[in-house]
């Protein structure tokens, strides 16, 4: 049988990866951690290769995003700029870079590494860390422009900010989840990506981004069942100072098994054909 296969059919199996489980593949990624991280970091200096400011520009577009987004909805929502700012400046970091670039990534993490797919065995789970790792890096220096604001009005959430720490561990699992639920589904169905991202638009208005949870008053009530909400409000209310209700904390925890245990669930559906897929 093999004798008469097709060439270009006996290649494709040759380059599918080794039959390993869902676990063994999770773990082999823990241990090429370091791989991961030199990969993530090799792409942000690509993508930026030849610019002068690098990944800084997108720091400067969000200074200039603050400094006109603040004052006209400050206006708008008559709120004091004081309180406003800062609010605006971690939410729009938290969004922006913490949820809707890694969500909108997901769905193009394993057609994108389609080239190191089919030509070196590496475990599935190592594209998504080294997605992770090269969203991190562009959270990490886009901080400058809570910190100079937080600086500007001298609002320091002092160290309930470190009550931070669990939700971003949260995320980071949150992510990886989402890189092998969407990764797996789009790599298969290649609509999914543009409506992923009209979902992403119309969560980012019906989420308190650019607006308050308090300005809703007493029909905030329906906030709690938008599952965006408690997960960016357990890592945003610590950066601005606020312990975050339980309520709050609950549901995000609950949210993320349920999301988790779906993305294993699609994963180990789909692993063995991702490489014939992408």
């Amino acid at each position: 049988m093999a004798s008469v296969m097709p060439a270009w059919t006996r290649k494709r199996r040759m380059r599918a990866p080794p039959s390993r489980s869902v676990l063994g593949d999770l773990r082999e990624t823990l241990g090429l951690w370091r791989l991961a991280a030199s990969l993530g970091w090799l792409d942000v200096k690509l993508r930026y290769r030849g610019s002068a400011l690098g990944p800084f520009w997108l720091t400067l577009s969000s200074v200039v995003m603050m400094a006109s987004m603040g004052v006209l909805y400050a206006r708008l929502f008559q709120i004091n700029l004081h309180d406003y700012l800062p609010f605006l400046s971690v939410s729009q970091l938290l969004w922006q870079f913490g949820i809707a670039n890694i969500i909108q990534e997901s769905c193009t993490c394993f057609t994108e590494a389609e080239n190191s797919i089919r030509s070196i065995r590496l475990p599935f789970g190592l594209q998504s860390l080294r997605l992770l790792v090269r969203n991190g890096i562009v959270i990490a220096h886009n901080l400058i422009v809570p910190i100079g604001i937080f600086a500007l009005y001298d609002a320091w959430p002092g160290m309930i900010g470190l009550m931070s720490l669990p939700g971003l561990v949260l995320w980071s699992l949150d992510g990886f989840a989402a890189c092998l639920f969407l990764g797996s589904l789009c790599a298969r169905y290649r609509d999914l990506p543009p409506i992923v991202g009209a979902v992403l638009q119309v969560a980012f208005y019906i989420t308190p981004v650019i607006w308050k949870p308090t300005q809703l008053g007493a029909k905030g009530w329906w906030l709690i069942y938008n599952p965006f909400y408690p997960l960016l409000e357990i890592v945003r209310a610590p950066l601005l100072g606020h312990v975050p209700d339980r309520t709050v904390v609950a549901v995000a925890v609950g949210v993320s098994v349920v999301f988790c245990m779906a993305a294993l669930a699609t994963f180990r559906h789909t692993r063995s054909r991702l490489a014939f897929w992408v």
